[in-house]
């Protein structure tokens, strides 16, 4: 069996340790310089595991979308993607001017990257090709590393900048 690949993807000058790095742009460490507003480079289900980190916010909807389609093209079954981007509800997604509009959220992941849940609510979106189990943490802000559980899940659905990313693992169905 062929080794299957590890992509960090938008890795910028930070590529994860053991993955290709890919970027737009070739900083030192990007193994490819690739546009993924475009097609990929890699063939169907030649992709074990991705990592993408402060990327998929700069992407507009459509993009997003696209996106989403070839991580599924190229995963294998039961793939995996670990997908990081500023919470929707923390300064940080709103104050990089090169972040596009919508902010990414939860609702995104849990409902249109599925497609039993889009089958019998939004036939209409029929643009999304993928498949995928979600579950979603935060990275809470430290000012409440002292907090109790209960604190902190008050603090999520009720103050902002309580949470700073959304980490989204996916897996391929």
């Amino acid at each position: 069996m062929k080794d299957v690949l590890k992509l960090d993807l938008g890795c910028g000058t930070r590529k994860r340790p053991g993955f290709r790095g890919v970027d737009s742009r070739k900083f030192e460490g990007v193994d490819v310089v690739a546009d993924l507003r475009e097609a990929w480079p890699w063939p169907d289900a030649s992709v074990g595991e991705v990592y993408c980190s402060q990327f998929l916010e700069h992407l507009e909807a459509a993009e997003r979308i696209h996106f989403v389609n070839e991580l599924y093209r190229v995963l294998v079954p039961r793939g995996t993607a670990a997908i990081i981007t500023p919470h929707w509800g923390n300064a940080r997604a709103y104050g990089d001017l090169t972040h596009k509009w919508p902010p990414v959220t939860e609702f995104w992941y849990y409902y249109y990257l599925a497609k039993k849940w889009r089958d019998a609510n939004a036939p209409h979106n029929d643009f999304y090709r993928c498949d995928f189990e979600c579950q979603l943490e935060y990275t809470i802000s430290k000012r409440l590393a002292a907090a109790t559980d209960e604190q902190k899940r008050f603090a999520l659905a009720n103050f902002r900048d309580a949470a700073e990313d959304l980490k989204a693992s996916l897996t391929k169905v």
